[in-house]
């Protein structure tokens, strides 16, 4: 009786226990079904491998204009959002003085070179017979001089006593003249100047007679030889110099000459050129084909020096500027292709190319990021500097891989292995998993996990690296 007694206790309390566990796994599974925020099945599929990022479009050249001479603006010639063709000009300054200083130029220059071709092509018939005449004049004078000087060596002859006496007796005879007709006036008691006059000259006239036939009967002096010789000497350098015209005419310029003249009219030109790029730099051109961006000048003000004139932008190139996330950048390389979506043009097609990729990262909001430069393919969309724009590149197409979505991964921070929340026959528990390429949402599973397999996100205590 006391053994059925205590069977039938034990028995009871057994089902008691598996009562009791039922449920518990019953209100655990009910449980972990409210925990249950999304649930989603590893499938297999096709999968892209591709790295997006985000910026904004920029020109790939910008130019900053500026004039290269100072002045005041005389004329803007553009407006800004103008489209400009390359060598347009569109702006000027004051040019007066410029304009003058080239017309000063290139008179130098016409005067340079017409002395060059003179000489070059040596000397006219009327500029020898010039010089011959000169020559002969020359050697004239020189002759003339050379008489004098002989003469004078030589002392007076009778000739030249009997000039002088001559004029002597002539003064003589008109001084005398002049006294009678002086004393007549006065004995008459009347006073005229022109008597006083007339007979003041003629005794002065005697004086200078008596003088110069002193001189002749006296013979010449040594100053009178010096004299002479003086203008022998100056009479025979005329002629040397007469004579070396002559000669240097009928032999022509020397390559000296020409050389010398070919530097002037070099040096001519030179300054010419100096005197018209002056010129041309009172006018602000494009150097570039594009779009006014900035105008920063106005008539009648000096240009500005802290910021430039005006701003050009090439329309035609463009390039967009992404931070790439560390852990994709060493995917990329130089000259693969990129989609390109501009948020403001949806239906736009853009392509594009990876151009520089920087060997040095940036930290913004502590996340390791590399500057990469995608440079935009021509195309027809009506692109604007600044417009948002999506650059998706595609670094390699999977087939018939297993994945997952992102936001079911997570991270145990204790020991940095990756982990999902598997579902199976009603129960929740984790499952390390080795994963592979991620892309769009959704992420390659390696291993952990079979296809179908179920794996869910809790409501709370989710910690992941791979959600986007």
């Amino acid at each position: 009786m006391r053994r059925r007694t205590y069977y039938v206790i034990v028995g009871a309390l057994l089902i008691a226990a598996a009562a009791g566990v039922y449920v518990w796994r019953t209100r655990t599974a009910q449980n972990a079904q409210e925990d249950v925020a999304r649930a989603a099945r590893a499938q297999r599929g096709p999968m892209v491998v591709a790295v997006t990022a985000s910026g904004r479009i920029k020109p790939v050249t910008r130019v900053d204009l500026s004039f290269e001479s100072p002045g005041r603006v005389t004329e803007v010639l553009v407006e800004e959002g103008d489209e400009v063709d390359a060598g347009q000009a569109l702006a000027r300054l004051k040019t007066d003085q410029l304009e003058v200083e080239v017309r000063q130029a290139r008179a130098a220059l016409s005067g340079a070179e017409s002395q060059l071709v003179e000489l070059e092509a040596g000397p006219t018939p009327e500029e020898i017979e010039q010089s011959e005449a000169n020559l002969r004049a020359g050697e004239a004078q020189l002759a003339a001089a050379a008489a004098n000087r002989n003469g004078i060596a030589q002392g007076p002859t009778d000739a030249d006593i009997a000039a002088a006496e001559a004029r002597v007796t002539q003064a003589n005879t008109e001084k005398e003249i002049a006294q009678d007709s002086f004393d007549l006036i006065k004995e008459e008691g009347t006073e005229k100047e022109h008597a006083n006059y007339d007979l003041y000259t003629a005794k002065q006239e005697l004086a200078a007679a008596q003088a110069q036939l002193e001189d002749v009967l006296s013979g010449p002096d040594g100053a009178e030889l010096r004299a002479a010789q003086s203008n022998v000497a100056a009479a025979a350098a005329q002629r040397d110099a007469a004579q070396a015209q002559l000669d240097q005419l009928l032999a022509g310029p020397s390559k000296e000459e020409i050389a010398e003249a070919e530097a002037q009219v070099s040096q001519a030109e030179v300054a010419v050129r100096i005197a018209e790029h002056a010129l041309e730099r009172a006018t602000l051109r494009a150097p570039i084909a594009g779009i006014v961006t900035e105008i920063n000048v106005t008539p009648g003000e000096t240009p500005p020096t802290r910021e430039a004139p005006m701003v050009l932008v090439d329309n035609t190139a463009f390039h967009i500027t992404v931070g790439v996330d560390e852990l994709d950048v060493s995917q990329l390389e130089r000259g693969q292709e990129v989609e390109i979506t501009v948020e403001a043009l949806p239906d736009a097609e853009v392509g594009g190319t990876v151009g520089t990729i920087s060997p040095v990262a940036s930290q913004e909001t502590g996340v390791v990021a590399y500057d990469v430069v995608i440079d935009l393919a021509p195309t027809e969309a009506p692109l604007r500097a600044d417009m948002s724009a999506n650059a998706t590149i595609v670094i390699e197409e999977l087939s018939d891989v297993l994945q997952i979505p992102n936001w079911a991964v997570r991270i145990d921070r204790a020991t940095g292995d990756t982990y999902v929340q598997r579902r199976a026959n009603g129960e929740i528990g984790r499952v390390d998993v080795e994963l592979g390429v991620r892309h769009d949402g959704v992420v390659q599973v390696i291993s952990g996990l079979s296809e179908g397999d179920e794996v869910v996100r809790l409501e709370a205590g989710a910690s992941f690296g791979f959600e986007s």
